[in-house]
């Protein structure tokens, strides 16, 4: 069960990346956390498609958000391992990512993330994240 629902963590990306385009959290259920980044003309690359950055900035997010949606607000849990396959070319339309947390730990937390374009089934890329959880203040 999540310990956070959209709003809350909708509160804490916005609070934590005031001066970024920042993603929208669409949903949250027991299984998964889904994201959404609007993508503009300044995204893409040569070639008609979306820049390979853009796609792993929001694998990362992603990852993050799902994490708080498990263990609350920790936001100084950090990046320590992402890999993405790239697997087709993306539409320059809005960047979807489907999270699922597959090990939470007490420091890491690995988490899956399926990224594809809005309205697509097929994948765009699949990346796998790791992130190290600050410990919990000693009282």
């Amino acid at each position: 069960m999540p310990l956070l629902g959209v709003e809350e963590l909708q509160a804490i990306l916005t609070n934590a990346f005031p001066d970024v385009d920042t993603p929208h959290v669409e949903e949250v259920t027991d299984e998964s956390v889904i994201v959404s980044y609007s993508v503009l003309d300044r995204h893409g690359r040569p070639g008609g498609t979306l820049a390979g950055p853009v796609m792993m900035s929001l694998a990362d997010t992603s990852a993050w958000v799902a994490i708080m949606s498990q263990i609350g607000p920790v936001v100084l849990a950090v990046t320590t391992s992402l890999h993405i396959d790239f697997l087709r070319k993306p539409q320059l339309t809005d960047l979807m990512a489907r999270t699922r947390v597959l090990k939470l730990g007490k420091r890491l937390a690995v988490v899956d993330v399926d990224l594809y374009s809005r309205g697509e089934t097929e994948l765009v890329a699949k990346a796998q994240v790791t992130y190290s959880i600050p410990p919990s203040p000693k009282n």
